[in-house]
């Protein structure tokens, strides 16, 4: 039987090979040899672990074939055996490795009861949170083999936040720290790339700042399909109000208009936010309450509701204003998801339970596109670097979440409903209430000469 040989990994790739952490995550720049690895990983742990069974699972099938079962049919010839109707190679040893794929919820159902040693998700925030979970709880068996989910990725997708997170080491409650790893990985790690396409870093530094950032530098601040990627959040001018979004917060002047914007949820969050409008019609969310869940540390469980019923939601925000400095005794103008009056002609509707409480909406224009539209209209700068709305920053929901909002990969203009979007259904209604002109979006200058890195530090916060 021939001998397979590896050839050299690159430093990082070698850290991913070597880590012995049960969670092991290999991510950031594109191009960075991540299928690479992890094919060989698997090959190499089959090869090592007599009867080891081992799963690389992606989006999607044709992707699993392009990326993975075609290299291995050639690498593995007359060593280890393809079955197609399985999908999985076998080794002489025992070992299997499977593959399968995870575009929907419902694909789960395929791995319901599987166990496996090593699971391999490639490009893994191209699946949420829960697929992510579900699919890593199958790691399990009553045996000596090693147990490891490992993780390759790049910036953006709908498991972008929770990567994220995992990323910058703030972990929640039944999450040990010790069990997870983040290697870092960049363009320049694909050694076979880099001798093929020399030229191919020089194509991603040519790309628009924001692009350039994600997929050349891993930033995963910035990303590829980002919805509200004008967004800014900039600490160094909170106080000028200058090229950022947002600002060190205030008592609005008693003659500004103050506005409430309202998104139903129950297993999801709910969002309410209150809005106050200078004599320029330049847009305040000055404050928030958001309906998500937290553990025990205090640290949100992302697009987890609170499960609150009506009476709590709708007391809780006539509590707001009645109570809060910025609200009390002012006239307030709600607007809310038009859903909400469902059930309105028997007396059961949201609705109608938020008027017992003195909490009153009209019904949010819901055309998605135009509303996105004035979500972008309100982003963009003028020539000296101010925008037409401000968030406070004190409303945590609107920005941890908008951030990570994405495309629609079926509807070219609209936001994936998949994400955590409740937050910004509720700004789209305010926005849609009020209006404005389109103006060109003028991004900062960048110097030609950044030696201190200022731009690029600017747009990492």
């Amino acid at each position: 039987m021939r001998e397979i040989r590896m050839p050299a990994p690159s430093e990082r790739q070698a850290l991913l090979l070597k880590a012995k952490q049960k969670y092991i995550i290999f991510g950031g720049a594109r191009g960075g040899g991540k299928s690479w690895a992890v094919r060989w990983k698997a090959v190499l742990m089959a090869e090592h672990y007599a009867g080891i069974k081992i799963l690389v699972m992606r989006r999607s099938y044709p992707e699993l074939v392009a990326n993975h079962i075609n290299p291995l049919k050639m690498l593995l010839h007359g060593f280890a055996r393809y079955n197609g109707t399985e999908h999985e190679f076998r080794f002489p040893n025992g070992s299997t490795i499977k593959f399968m794929y995870c575009s929907r919820d419902d694909d789960l159902l395929n791995i319901q009861g599987h166990e496996y040693d090593v699971i391999c998700i490639d490009e893994a925030t191209q699946m949420t949170e829960y697929q992510i979970k579900t699919i890593g709880a199958c790691v399990r068996g009553v045996n000596n083999f090693p147990k490891r989910l490992y993780m390759t990725c790049n910036p953006g997708g709908k498991g972008h936040q929770y990567i994220k997170r995992l990323k910058e080491g703030k972990f929640r409650e039944g999450e040990n720290p010790e069990e997870y790893t983040f290697i870092q990985s960049l363009v320049t790690d694909n050694k076979a790339l880099m001798r093929e396409q020399p030229d191919y870093i020089q194509q991603l530094e040519a790309l628009p700042p924001k692009m350039r950032d994600a997929w050349l530098y891993g930033n995963w601040d910035i990303y590829e399909g980002q919805f509200f990627e004008e967004f800014i959040d900039d600490p160094e001018h909170y106080q000028d109000k200058h090229f950022t979004h947002v600002i060190d917060g205030f008592s609005p002047p008693l003659g500004w208009k103050i506005y409430r914007s309202f998104d139903w949820g129950f297993r999801h969050p709910f969002s309410c936010a209150w809005w106050a409008v200078d004599y320029d019609g330049v847009a305040y969310r000055i404050l928030e309450l958001y309906g998500c869940r937290k553990d025990r540390n205090k640290q949100v469980i992302p697009n987890e509701g609170v499960k609150w019923n009506d009476d709590v939601i709708f007391s809780e925000i006539a509590k707001m204003e009645r109570e809060h400095p910025w609200l009390a005794g002012r006239r307030i103008q709600g607007v809310a998801d038009p859903s909400i009056w469902a059930g309105e002609e028997t007396g059961l509707s949201h609705k109608d339970i938020a008027e017992k409480y003195g909490v009153y909406f009209e019904k949010g224009n819901n055309d998605r596109i135009p509303g996105w539209m004035q979500c972008h209209y309100r982003l963009a700068f003028d020539e000296n670097g101010l925008p037409m709305m401000y968030v406070f920053k004190n409303c945590e929901a609107f920005i941890r979440t908008i951030p990570l909002l994405c495309y629609d990969e079926h509807k070219a203009e609209d936001l994936d409903t998949d994400g955590e979007d409740h937050v910004a259904d509720e700004w789209r209604y305010f926005c849609m209430m009020n209006p404005i002109k389109p103006r060109e979006h003028v991004e900062p200058n960048v110097p030609l000469n950044d030696p201190l890195d200022q731009m690029r530090r600017r747009k990492r916060h």
